[in-house]
């Protein structure tokens, strides 16, 4: 018996026992109301999508094939019908997720408006927006489930069994559209405490992964700008603990954690770590530490600050705004460190922020992490912030040039022009693209590929073009034949969108509720009918 025939089953014992009080309930139709609302709670899908998480993770230890993917989205909709569009084409949402971009909250979702990815928006504004998501996502469940329910109501009225037992093997094996969550906290929006508080009401709206960043929280930037200032490894870690001690207070306790480390291309640090030995990380962490070493006492200023590194004093170099500089060409061994030390104090996951989309770099790291950390795991930035088409057709042409190849009809500062379009080294760019995310799963422990912003630059790509038409010479026809006789050819959902907001669902239910008194919207006038 499925789990629906089950409810069915419950529900009209229920109704026996409560006898006339309740003979306008249908167990039928109570147990619709259960299929479309699996989960209940943030933390139901918290536990359910961590439990998912974790399986693909150990999937991909067994075969990098195995990677999974997202895109960031930044309103319910956009991620609802991501899903519809995933299960649409490809029958199944596994390895599928949804990716919550910090950078998109503060662009668009502030009430201050468009801000900059400096964590300067409402803190708030992530789990409200994680709670909408999922709203969004079990609004799908309803709306699909609530297709299948029609079909079986109809093939019974019918009296045709073949489409009955069809139906009712889709409500049976129905797979929800609700799918985890990658949700980015920035460096945590103040201190652990501050942190902690904030996890919490991530992992209530829903999120079964948490993405932080050892940047200090207060001088927070977008890890495609300049300027950025790492934390030492203590109060990074700290920040860690307080994230897992909000998933384990929260019953979640397989929750992951994805660890951030920007110091690629960090530069600076606010503080010199505390050391209480020497090869503790306070002292790794302050041995790359740009400096100048001192003989004599009397070079040392009042404003100085001088530390040991490897038993010679250096006065450590201090810019105006009292920072600190780290020593130039150190950036990928901090980054090792960061990841091994995050790895080996309770993160599940890696985050290396990279400045170009290299798959021998990203490699690299990768390999001298995994001599310390075997089974190391990236989620990795396939960022729109990378120009991809000049950053490959670069990497093509250093490598036919190294090959000996002849390059000489290529310029490779003006690769990205439109004149090399149709070459072979754009062709072979392109296929170096197209690869990407199975090379780096493959060779650089990438099992999680996302793009932080595409709808983001979707949103705006064909906004663009339906504006230049529809007011320019097309007028109407711009709308038509660019949008609607595309989704009406295309199977778009979104055609019919009374339905796709819930309309046929509100029907249903008011005959549930009302019965022959109900008073419905889809009926013979509802212009939807003219889209079949």
């Amino acid at each position: 018996m499925s789990h629906y025939s089950d409810n069915v089953s419950q529900i009209s014992k229920l109704c026996e026992q409560q006898g006339s009080a309740w003979a306008a309930i249908n167990p039928e139709h109570a147990a619709r109301l259960r299929a479309q609302n699996q989960f209940h709670t943030g933390l139901d899908i918290a536990r359910y999508t961590a439990k998912i998480m974790r399986e693909d993770m150990a999937a991909y230890d067994k075969d990098p094939a195995h990677y999974t993917q997202s895109l960031g989205c930044w309103h319910g909709f956009i991620g609802q019908q991501k899903a519809i569009s995933i299960k649409k084409h490809f029958g199944s949402l596994k390895g599928r997720y949804l990716y919550l971009s910090g950078w998109m909250v503060a662009a668009l979702r502030s009430e201050f408006g468009p801000l900059p990815d400096q964590s300067m928006h409402e803190k708030t504004a992530v789990p409200m927006l994680i709670e909408e998501l999922y709203t969004f996502l079990k609004q799908a469940d309803a709306w699909e489930l609530n297709h299948y329910f029609r079909d079986l109501e109809e093939a019974r009225d019918n009296g045709d069994e073949v489409s009955a037992k069809k139906a009712q093997e889709k409500i049976d094996n129905f797979q929800t559209h609700v799918i985890p969550i990658i949700a980015d906290i920035d460096a945590g929006f103040g201190n652990e405490e501050a942190t902690y508080l904030l996890a919490k009401k991530m992992i209530e709206a829903g999120a079964c992964a948490i993405q932080i960043e050892n940047q200090v929280s207060d001088v927070k930037q977008c890890g495609h700008q300049d300027g950025k200032v790492t934390v030492p490894h203590a109060s990074f870690l700290a920040k860690i603990n307080a994230v897992r001690y909000a998933f384990l207070e929260m019953g979640v306790e397989d929750g992951i954690i994805v660890a951030r480390t920007d110091s690629l291309g960090a530069g600076l640090t606010q503080e010199i770590a505390v050391s209480q030995e020497p090869g503790d990380l306070g002292d790794q962490y302050n041995s790359y530490l740009d400096g100048e070493t001192i003989t004599d006492p009397s070079e040392i200023n009042a404003s100085d600050v001088v530390i040991k590194q490897d038993g010679k004093l250096v006065k450590v170099k201090r810019l105006s705004s009292g920072l600190y500089e780290f020593k130039k060409g150190t950036g990928e061994d901090r980054v090792v460190l960061d990841c091994i030390t995050s790895l080996k104090n309770g993160a599940d996951l890696l985050w290396i922020e990279t400045s170009t989309p290299n798959v021998a770099h990203i490699g690299g790291m990768v390999s001298r992490i995994r001599e310390e950390v075997p089974d190391a795991k990236l989620v990795y930035n396939n960022s729109p912030s990378f120009n991809w088409t000049l950053n490959f057709r670069q990497q093509v042409y250093d490598a036919w040039s190294e090959e000996g190849k002849d390059v000489s009809n290529y310029e490779r500062a003006k690769l990205m022009s439109p004149d090399y379009d149709s070459t072979e080294l754009a062709a072979v760019a392109d296929e170096w693209t197209k690869n990407f995310q199975r090379d780096a799963a493959r060779e650089c422990g990438v099992f999680h590929h996302l793009i932080t912003l595409p709808t983001y630059h979707t949103a705006a790509l064909s906004t663009d073009e339906l504006a230049r038409n529809y007011f320019g010479e097309d007028g109407m026809l711009a709308y038509v034949r660019d949008v609607q006789r595309t989704e009406i050819r295309d199977g778009i959902a979104t055609v019919k969108h009374q339905d796709m907001a819930g309309s046929n669902i509100g029907d249903d239910h008011k005959e549930f509720f009302s019965r022959e008194n109900a008073l419905k919207a889809g009926g013979k006038h509802n212009t939807m009918n003219q889209f079949g």
